[in-house]
């Protein structure tokens, strides 16, 4: 049988392993792909027999990490919503913009204007710059359907973006995002009439990956949200959460006690809520960039999970309102620069601990043998450029699975 070798050297890797410290580098370091997994790292003069016969790719001293990972976006949708923003720079409030049709009903609509093939080609361009800087896995939430086709449709675009594009998608099922106007008071009915059979239904086309959802008092009360979990429970679906952003209701300890691989948001987070994340070993997934365009004030408690020892991943949480970001490169800045980050926090939150928190670091997220070989390439002296820089893309190329698929 023959087996298709690739053997980078000359690198500078910053492998992301969890047993090194950092970011847990490597100089004059050599990487040996085959078919599309890592099958040997180390020192450029221990390279194993079998690179022999390997194509041989010369790196000339660049760094390498793992490729990134967008771990929450909501990137599938119709639409824009600029006009409110340049409402909202004019004056207007949020009850005025509702009134003119704006903030979350404006992208409902909007999305269920649209076909599958649509909403692909509506998504292409944000799915593409975010490629082009180095991410190789991204997460993809429904939640702008909020009737059973809507939703699934959002899924399926989902799903047919990641054939279109050499990456890997992970889709999360947010129907518990927003109640539609016609279930206004309605929580539970909306929950059971449409969110939990069309968790069933998307769940039977394989469409979701995980489920998710808004536990907020403009959205679901912890309740409500026990009602969903213990449907994805039955349906083996692991659960992740919006939690604490703008109030403390508890969710991200709710989520905790269903084992959820994340709790997104989290600038209300408590003490309780932090250890209940500990144990469960839930990952913090923060998301400055709607930190920023809120214009919240109350920061996520960063020294408090640290200090419980709370893996924390970071990603755009790219929406067509609260938080326009298609630069991960960028949210790493913010990260850093709003929340007090580190530089090795900031890469392994878009790379180890975003993998986590999609439960997918037995597959990627690091650059460790057995892992898939995904990896960026950079032009750069040292990786804090990549969290110093703002508005610079230093990629000099991609690698998905073992090839090189962008420049």
């Amino acid at each position: 049988m023959n087996h298709h070798r690739t053997l980078w050297t000359h690198a500078r890797l910053a492998t992301l392993a969890p047993q090194e410290p950092g970011c847990g580098v490597m100089e004059d370091a050599a990487i040996l792909c085959e078919d599309g997994r890592i099958s040997w790292i180390g020192r450029a003069d221990d390279l194993p027999e079998a690179a022999g016969d390997a194509e041989h790719r010369n790196l000339e001293g660049r760094w390498v990490t793992p490729a990134f990972i967008d771990c929450h976006t909501h990137l599938v949708f119709g639409g824009d919503r600029a006009m409110e923003f340049e409402m909202r720079l004019n004056g207007a409030t949020y009850e005025e913009i509702a009134r003119a049709g704006g903030g979350i009903v404006s992208s409902v609509a909007a999305t269920n204007a649209l076909s599958v093939p649509e909403l692909v080609e509506a998504s292409l361009p944000r799915v593409d710059t975010l490629l082009r800087e180095g991410v190789g896995t991204l997460e993809i939430k429904s939640g702008y359907g909020l009737n059973i086709d809507g939703e699934l449709n959002m899924l399926r675009a989902a799903r047919a973006l990641e054939k279109q594009r050499p990456m890997r998608v992970a889709t999360s099922y947010l129907a518990a995002h927003a109640t539609p106007a016609a279930y206004k008071g309605r929580n539970e009915d909306y929950i059971r009439e449409v969110v939990l059979p069309g968790m069933e239904q998307g769940h039977a086309e394989g469409l979701i990956d995980a489920v998710d959802g808004f536990c907020e008092g403009i959205a679901f009360s912890v309740d409500e949200m026990r009602l969903v979990f213990d449907k994805a429970r039955t349906l083996k679906l692991p659960v992740k959460l919006h939690a604490e952003q703008l109030s403390n209701l508890g969710g991200a300890a709710m989520a905790a006690s269903y084992g959820a691989l994340s709790a997104d948001h989290l600038e209300y987070l408590d003490g309780d809520g932090v250890a209940a994340m500990a144990k469960a070993g839930t990952v913090a997934v923060l998301l400055p960039g709607a930190f920023y365009a809120i214009k919240e004030t109350q920061k996520p408690p960063v020294a408090a999970l640290r200090e419980a020892a709370v893996a924390i991943a970071v990603a755009t949480d790219c929406n067509p309102g609260t938080s326009p970001l298609t630069s991960l490169l960028l949210a790493m800045n913010m990260a850093a620069t709003l929340f007090r980050l580190t530089v090795d926090e900031c890469i392994a939150g878009v790379t180890r601990e975003a993998a986590r928190a999609l439960g997918l670091l037995s597959k990627t997220g690091t650059i460790e043998v057995g892992k898939s070989a995904d990896f960026a390439i950079w032009d750069i002296e040292r990786p804090a450029e990549l969290v110093y820089r703002m508005g610079f893309n230093p990629l000099h190329a991609r690698v998905f699975k073992g090839s090189e698929v962008v420049a």
